[in-house]
């Protein structure tokens, strides 16, 4: 089996790459020309594209391609500076990959594996979302894959190539940055954090896991036309995963507990609503389809990602266990 992955050089690319390979596939990862063919994973074969809000030629990067795994796209940013956030997004997530979509299956492949976002059904849950809840993405990021989503099932009608949809929730491991990375500085820093009183359920999912589920829908059968949410399994509360992190890292967590009305009207005065919400609120999903229709487990605990997390953490900063 041949496969093209975009984003290759990226986090979750360079997992993703390793899995493959790992189960015997051929891999082609795409790389800007202004990057080094030694940022993609060994054994990984280059394929030069421009940046995907452009006008991109994708022939001779899929020629003899079976499976495509689109990762590439404009993520999702705190502080966006862009004068037409969404415009942006749209030009890279939804038409870049709307055009990536129809010419691969012009050049005759099988199969695209599109990487999607949990922010397709919303940002917060009372209850586990599962497939079947209704799409409310509410920033530039999350409705530009919602049209993208739209977009393949459309091709797929169209053409016949098999579309399948992958929606991750929150994603840690070796190389994480954002949020979580902020979040590991100041468990690690031993600075004290006003979380105690905070009883929210939230799915994340460890890089090692999200890059075997893929794997799985590129080379499953019956996973042709499906979409899957996916986690590691385990809700956890923030709290809860402070206190998990900060043990993976080898010291204590600092936790007090402040009352939650007095944090949103500290985030609603800052300007920083959006950042207690996420840190306050609930965001689970009911990952069992992909366990009953592709037989898929998680092969990572969170304890075992969260080791796995800190150790490149530590290392990177020159720490020791």
């Amino acid at each position: 089996m041949k496969v093209l992955i975009t984003g290759a050089t990226g986090f979750v690319g360079h997992f993703t790459c390793s899995r493959l390979l790992r189960e015997g596939a051929e891999v082609r990862g795409t790389l800007l020309a202004t990057e080094s063919p030694a940022a993609l994973t060994a054994s990984v074969s280059p394929a030069v594209i421009n940046p995907l809000e452009h006008e991109n030629d994708w022939s001779g990067a899929l020629r003899g391609i079976d499976v495509v795994v689109h990762l590439a796209a404009r993520v999702h940013v705190m502080q966006d500076r862009a004068e037409d956030p969404l415009g942006q997004f749209r030009k890279v997530n939804t038409e870049g990959t709307r055009q990536l979509a129809r010419q691969s299956a012009k050049a005759g492949v099988k199969r695209l594996l599109f990487i999607s976002t949990i922010k397709v059904n919303g940002e917060e849950s009372a209850q586990p979302y599962t497939e079947e809840s209704p799409a409310h993405p509410t920033d530039p990021y999350g409705i530009s894959k919602w049209e993208a989503e739209q977009a393949l099932r459309q091709i797929e009608a169209e053409t016949g190539m098999e579309v399948v949809i992958v929606r991750p929730t929150l994603v840690y491991g070796p190389g994480v940055k954002a949020n979580f990375l902020s979040m590991m500085n100041a468990v690690r820093r031993g600075i004290p954090l006003p979380l105690a009183s905070i009883t929210n359920k939230r799915s994340m999912i460890y890089v090692g896991n999200l890059a075997d589920a893929l794997a799985t829908c590129a080379t499953h059968p019956a996973a042709g036309g499906k979409t899957f949410l996916v986690s590691d399994g385990v809700d956890v509360s923030t709290p809860e995963l402070i206190r998990r992190t900060a043990s993976a890292l080898g010291v204590t967590s600092r936790l007090f507990p402040f009352p939650l009305s007095l944090m949103r009207l500290a985030g609603k005065i800052s300007g920083r609503n959006a950042v207690i919400d996420r840190i306050t609120g609930s965001l689970a999903v009911d990952s069992s389809k992909i366990k009953r229709e592709l037989g898929w487990m998680p092969p990572f605990t969170m304890e075992a990602g969260l080791r796995e997390t800190a150790a490149w953490y530590l290392k990177t900063n020159g720490l020791a266990l």
